[in-house]
C-alpha cells in the first residue's frame, strides 16, 4: 500500500526574516560539504526568472562552494523552498519572478550522495535589496503580518509515493517540487502559553493501522534537548520554552513514523525551523568614551575619528541595521554643528571652518545609534560620547611684550644675566610652537653677549659669555628677534611685535693693575752678588678714566734672594743666585710679585718672574763609591771602579781626568788608574801581593771648565785574603776590618764571661728551689683539723658528748 504524510500548520508565526551568522570555511583535514553553514546575499527587485542567484565557485566569498575531497563523488542537490532551484553545478536560480516579494526568503539546501547515503545541508537567505518595510510596527501591523505568515503556510503537504523514490538519483535529477517540506517559521522571545503546537505530522496509514511518531535532531532528543516534542499518538509537535535567535537561529529534525511494533511505516522526513528575528537587542558601542583629534584651522570634510556600535540582530535585517547620528556638541562654538557623522559608517568629519585651539581645546559628542535603519519611532538606540581634541598648530607667532628692554652689566664679567625678554605665545604650552628661540640680529659682533631660553617661563635671559670692558665700550645696543622651534603655519606672518631691541650699560669697576708681560722670563748667570739689580717688573692700570698710584711687593720668593721696589718694581737681589739649588727647576728661578692700586675697594693683580741662571763652572767633581775592597793578591776581581759627578751643567762637566797623587810614593808604587770613559775610572793593584789591612787612597779628578776645578777624595780601600773565586773569606774580612790579635782575644774572653754569669744563675735558681721543697710545716699539734671533725650520725651521748 502506498504511503504519505501530512504537515498541518496549526500556529501563529510572524512574517519577519530569520538570518545566521556565516559560517566559518572548512579547513584541514579536508571533509566533503558546503564551504559554509549559512549563505546571505542581496537580491536585486529586477531578477527575472531563471537568473542565477549564487554559482559554486571559489573566486567570491559570497558564493557558495561544496568542497568534494574525493573528486569522484556525484551530489545533487534539493531546495527546500519551491520558488528557487539548485543546478548540478551548485548554481542557485529563480523558478519565477521574485520581484513582488515583500521579505527576505531563507530556505534549506540538501546535498544528497548518489551512490552513498551521507547528506549534507545549508542555509540559503535571499534579501531584496533597499526594501521598505512592509508594515508599521503597530498592533494592527504586527497581526497583519502574524496572519500573512499563517497563511504563506500549506495547510497539508503530501509526499511522494514508495514507489515514486525507487530510484533516488532519478528523482533528484528531476527535482519535483511538490515533495518539498516548506520551513516552519518560529519568532523569537514568544511568551506562549508553553507547550505551543507548531505543526501536526501524520500518516495517511493511521486510519488502517496505529501509528506512532517521533522526531529526532537537536533540540528533540539531541543537546540542546527538550524545546520540541511530539504527541506520539496525534502527530501534534509543541515548542516548549521561548526561543533567541541570537543563541540558535534554525534547527533541522526528522520525524519518524512506526507501527506498534516498531516497524517503520514511513520514511523519515526533514523538518526545518527557522527562529524569525524580533528586534530585541540595542546596538552596542564598542566604547562609551571615543577619543579623538583634528587639528585647529582643518578644512571642512576632514577626517576625526570613528565609532562602531554592533547590534546583535539580524543584520541583514532592519532589525540589526544600525545608524548614526549627533545628538549635541558642546561647547557650541563658534557653530553648534561643527561636525557631522556618516550615519553608516560612523566617521565623524568636520562640517565647518573656524577650529581654533586657543578658543575650544575640547569638543564633546553625543552620538546615539539607532537600529531600524535609524527609524526612531521603532529602533532601540544607544549612546556613546566622543571627545574630540584640537591639536595644535603654529598660528601664533610669539610677541615681545615690549619694544625696548634695558639692562646693566658690570665689565670684566662673565655668566651675569643681563635682563629677562619676556614673551607671549598663545600656543600650546611647552610644546615646539609654544616654545621661543632668541637671536641676536646686530649689535654685537664681537659676541659677548647670548640669549638662553628659561624652559619653565618662555622668557629668554640675555647673558654674558665673553667680559666687556668699559674703557673700550660703555654701552651696547642689541637687537633681538624671537621665534618658534617649529616653523609657523602656512599663511601665518611673523608679528611686527617679534622683534625689539635691548641698551645695554656697561658699568666701570676698580680693575687690578695688570702686568704687560706675564710670566717675565730674564736670563742671568749664576753667582752674581747681593746689590745686583735684574730688571724692572712694573704693572699698568686699566682704568684710564681714573687716576691711581700704583704700588708693589713680594708675594713669594722661596730661596728670599730677591726684593722689589715699592715704587716702581725694580728688582734687586740680596743674596747669591746659585743655579744648583734645590729651590731651582730646569735652570729657572721663579717668584710672584703683587702690584696693586689705592682705589676704592683696593685693587690687586700678580705677576711671576722667571730668572734663567746661566751654569758657571762654581762646582768641582765627586767621587763614588768612596768605600771598596779588593783581593790581597792580584786577581781579575781585583779591580774598583770608579764614577765622577758634577753638579755643574755642560760644558763644566766631563769628561774628567783621573790620577793619583805624587806624595806618598806608596800610592802610585802599589796602585794606578785608568780611565775607562768620560766619567768612568778604573782603580787596581799595580804589585802582586798586598798584606791584608784598610788603606785610604787619594784619588785626584777635574773636570773639563774653564778654568778647570779639581777635587782631591779618598778611597778607603778594604785588602783581604780571597777563596778561588775572589770573594773575601770570613776571617780575612775581620782581618781586613784592622781587628788585631789583642782584639780578637778581648772579645773571647767577654764571651766566655757572659756565658759563666748565665751558668751561675740557673745554679743558684735551682738550689733555691730545692731549699723551699724541704721547708716542713709549723702547724701546733694540738691544732690539727682532724680533732675539730664533729660526727652527729653517733647514738647517746648526751651533753657530754657535745663540743
Amino acid at each position: 500500500m502506498s504511503l504519505g504524510w501530512i504537515i498541518l500548520s496549526c500556529t501563529l508565526l510572524v512574517s519577519a526574516s530569520s538570518g545566521n551568522k556565516a559560517g566559518q570555511p572548512l579547513k584541514a583535514p579536508c571533509r566533503p560539504g558546503f564551504s559554509q553553514n549559512f549563505y546571505t546575499m542581496i537580491v536585486s527587485r529586477d531578477l527575472l526568472h531563471g537568473q542565477s542567484i549564487l554559482k559554486d565557485t571559489t573566486l567570491s566569498s559570497d558564493r557558495v562552494k561544496f568542497e568534494d575531497c574525493q573528486r569522484s563523488r556525484e551530489v545533487g542537490f534539493v531546495s527546500s523552498d519551491p520558488n528557487f532551484s539548485v543546478r548540478p553545478d551548485g548554481t542557485v536560480y529563480a523558478e519565477q519572478e521574485v520581484a513582488n516579494l515583500s521579505e527576505p526568503v531563507q530556505f534549506m539546501v540538501t546535498a544528497y550522495g548518489l551512490h552513498d547515503p551521507h547528506i549534507w545541508e545549508t542555509t540559503v537567505k535571499l534579501a531584496l535589496a533597499g526594501h521598505p518595510h512592509p508594515l508599521p510596527f503597530t498592533k494592527a501591523g504586527i497581526e497583519e503580518m502574524l496572519s500573512r505568515a499563517w497563511e504563506s503556510q500549506p495547510k497539508v503537504i503530501k509526499f511522494p509515493r514508495k514507489h515514486q523514490r525507487s530510484s533516488l538519483a532519478n528523482a533528484l535529477r528531476r527535482q519535483k517540487r511538490d515533495w518539498v517540506i516548506p520551513p516552519i517559521n518560529v519568532p523569537e522571545n514568544s511568551r506562549g502559553p508553553f507547550p505551543h503546537m507548531l505543526v501536526r505530522i501524520r500518516s495517511d496509514q493511521d486510519k488502517e493501522a496505529g501509528i506512532r511518531y517521533s522526531i529526532t535532531g537537536a533540540g528533540a532528543d539531541q543537546p540542546p534537548s527538550g524545546i520540541y516534542n511530539i504527541d506520539p499518538i496525534s502527530g501534534n509537535m509543541f515548542v516548549t520554552q521561548p526561543l533567541d535567535r541570537e543563541e540558535r537561529a534554525s534547527f533541522h529534525l526528522r520525524a519518524h513514523a512506526v507501527d506498534m511494533n516498531g516497524n517503520q511505516v514511513e520514511n523519515p522526513i526533514d523538518l526545518y525551523i527557522y527562529v524569525i528575528d524580533m528586534n530585541d537587542n540595542r546596538p552596542e558601542f564598542q566604547n562609551q568614551v571615543y577619543n579623538g583629534s583634528v587639528a585647529e584651522g582643518s578644512k571642512p570634510g576632514s577626517s576625526v575619528m570613528k565609532v562602531t556600535a554592533t547590534d546583535a540582530d539580524d543584520s541583514t535585517t532592519a532589525n540589526g541595521m544600525v545608524r548614526y547620528r549627533i545628538l549635541s556638541q558642546t561647547p557650541h562654538s563658534p557653530i553648534p554643528n561643527m561636525f557631522t557623522i556618516n550615519s553608516e559608517t560612523g566617521d565623524i568629519v568636520t562640517v565647518a571652518a573656524g577650529l581654533d585651539r586657543e578658543k575650544v581645546s575640547q569638543y564633546t559628542i553625543i552620538v546615539q545609534a539607532t537600529d531600524m535603519e535609524g527609524n526612531l519611532n521603532f529602533g532601540l538606540s544607544n549612546t556613546a560620547t566622543a571627545l574630540i581634541s584640537i591639536t595644535d598648530i603654529n598660528d601664533n607667532p610669539p610677541e615681545l611684550t615690549v619694544r625696548t628692554f634695558s639692562g646693566e652689566v658690570p665689565e670684566n664679567k662673565v655668566n651675569v644675566v643681563v635682563t629677562n625678554l619676556t614673551v607671549v605665545d598663545r600656543d600650546q604650552p611647552h610644546s615646539p610652537n609654544w616654545n621661543a628661540v632668541y637671536r641676536i640680529v646686530s649689535g654685537d659682533p664681537s659676541g659677548h653677549f647670548a640669549i638662553r631660553t628659561n624652559p619653565i617661563t618662555n622668557e629668554g635671559m640675555l647673558t654674558v659669555v665673553k667680559p666687556v670692558d668699559f674703557e673700550m665700550n660703555r654701552a651696547f645696543m642689541l637687537t633681538v628677534v624671537v621665534s618658534n622651534q617649529a616653523h609657523l603655519a602656512s599663511g601665518i606672518q611673523s608679528s611686527l611685535q617679534s622683534t625689539a631691541g635691548v641698551t645695554i650699560s656697561v658699568q666701570d669697576v676698580n680693575e687690578p693693575p695688570v702686568f704687560p708681560v706675564n710670566p717675565k722670563m730674564i736670563r742671568f748667570e749664576e753667582g752674581v752678588p747681593a746689590g745686583t739689580t735684574l730688571t724692572v717688573f712694573s704693572a699698568q692700570d686699566p682704568d684710564h678714566f681714573i687716576h691711581q698710584i700704583v704700588r708693589y711687593s713680594k708675594l713669594s720668593d722661596p730661596a728670599n734672594w730677591l726684593k722689589i721696589n715699592r715704587t716702581n718694581g725694580q728688582i734687586t737681589t740680596m743674596a747669591l743666585l746659585d743655579r744648583e739649588s734645590m729651590y731651582v727647576k730646569n735652570n729657572v728661578y721663579e717668584a710672584t710679585f703683587l702690584a696693586f692700586d689705592n682705589g676704592s675697594p683696593q685693587a690687586s693683580g700678580t705677576g711671576t718672574l722667571q730668572i734663567f741662571l746661566i751654569d758657571i763652572n762654581d762646582n768641582a767633581p765627586v767621587l763614588v763609591p768612596r768605600e771598596a775592597q779588593v783581593c790581597e793578591r792580584a786577581h781579575p776581581n781585583s779591580r774598583i771602579n770608579i764614577t765622577a759627578s758634577d753638579a755643574d751643567a755642560d760644558p763644566n762637566v766631563g769628561p774628567f781626568v783621573f790620577e793619583l797623587p805624587s806624595f806618598p810614593g806608596s800610592v802610585r808604587r802599589n796602585w794606578t788608574i785608568s780611565r775607562l770613559s768620560g766619567d768612568y775610572a778604573q782603580l787596581r793593584l799595580r804589585i802582586p801581593y798586598l798584606e791584608a789591612g784598610v788603606y785610604e787612597i787619594p784619588v785626584i779628578v777635574s773636570d773639563s771648565g774653564n778654568p778647570p776645578l779639581s777635587n782631591r777624595s779618598l778611597i778607603r780601600i778594604k785588602v783581604c785574603p780571597c777563596d778561588d773565586n775572589g770573594d773575601c773569606s770570613a776571617t780575612g774580612a775581620v782581618a781586613a776590618a784592622g781587628l788585631g790579635t789583642g782584639a780578637i782575644i778581648a772579645i773571647l774572653i767577654c764571651i766566655i764571661i757572659l756565658l759563666s754569669m748565665v751558668l751561675l744563675f740557673v745554679v743558684w735558681m735551682k738550689r733555691r728551689e730545692k731549699e723551699r721543697q724541704a721547708k716542713p710545716l709549723l702547724i701546733d699539734p694540738e691544732d690539727d683539723v682532724r680533732d675539730n671533725i664533729l660526727k652527729y650520725d653517733e647514738e647517746g651521748g648526751g651533753e657530754e658528748d657535745q663540743v
